[in-house]
């Protein structure tokens, strides 16, 4: 661009666009966003989809399909692939606060064909630019996920890696509502009580862990007993004791829970 003191010409001062009031849009630094996806308007989920459209490998997506069991179709695109595109979404279309990133996730998740539209709804949500954001008035929302995608994939990402933050940042808040799920009927929001503090290490709440195995005893499901055996043998890393003894104090424990509690225990 010619530089108008060469030309002898006196510089102009930019003249920014008169602001705009436009419902639910409002400048954020030198651009408009939006609390909703607007097309024009940092539009991160158009942004997602298709990325995840050009990165499409058909053959890839039949086998996740059946791998994962899932009536939902893949787009065929391996997570080092969508974490790339992610760290672009992110540095394209910067959220400007909490409920802008929930607008746009739950919009993502919402409106999903494919399975890694989801995966990559649940991937914005812990980005280390916003993973402090979530508070506990996100609980209905992943809530919400985990009954609605009822699988272990999507449970296991949202109990370990969000509800289980939340529950350590909030405990007060969040230990009621954990045990309320450990006795619900759905077995996915119960396996989210039992294995939430996978990441909790010493600073585990042992009565709401018992509480939360204990309640699901008497399940013959495979994911809970699993889940059970995970979140006991995940504790022996840190209390190995607690751990013997309670495997000790519940006979009842189903063999898969016993021996997934042990595993590294030498027993």
């Amino acid at each position: 661009m010619t530089d108008p003191a060469r030309l002898g010409a006196r510089a102009q001062t930019p003249v920014r666009p008169a602001a705009r009031r436009v419902q639910g849009v409002y400048r954020h630094g030198d651009r408009w966003v939006s609390r909703r996806t607007v097309p024009g308007v940092c539009p991160i989920v158009d942004r997602a989809r298709a990325g995840l459209a050009e990165l499409a490998d058909p053959v890839a997506a039949a086998a996740m399909q059946r791998y994962m069991k899932s009536a939902m179709p893949f787009r065929g695109v391996a997570k080092p692939a969508r974490e790339r595109l992610l760290r672009t979404l992110v540095d394209e279309c910067p959220f400007p606060d909490a409920p802008a990133l929930r607008d746009a996730v739950r919009e993502l998740w919402g409106g999903a064909r494919f399975r890694e539209e989801r995966y990559l709804a649940l991937a914005l949500v812990d980005h280390r630019r916003y993973r402090q954001w979530p508070d506990p008035s996100w609980v209905p929302l992943l809530r919400e996920w985990i009954v609605a995608g009822a699988w272990w994939d999507f449970t296991d990402e949202i109990a370990s890696r969000r509800i289980g933050p939340l529950l350590r940042a909030h405990p007060v808040a969040l230990t009621p509502v954990l045990r309320l799920w450990s006795t619900d009927p759905d077995r996915w929001l119960r396996r989210t009580a039992v294995i939430c503090q996978l990441g909790s290490g010493a600073a585990t709440d042992l009565a709401l862990l018992r509480d939360a195995v204990e309640a699901n005893l008497g399940d013959s499901d495979f994911f809970l007993r699993k889940g059970i055996g995970w979140a006991l043998r995940q504790h022996a890393r840190v209390d190995p004791a607690w751990v013997r003894g309670f495997v000790t104090d519940h006979p009842q424990l189903s063999p898969l829970s016993r021996r997934e509690a042990l595993k590294h225990l030498g027993e």
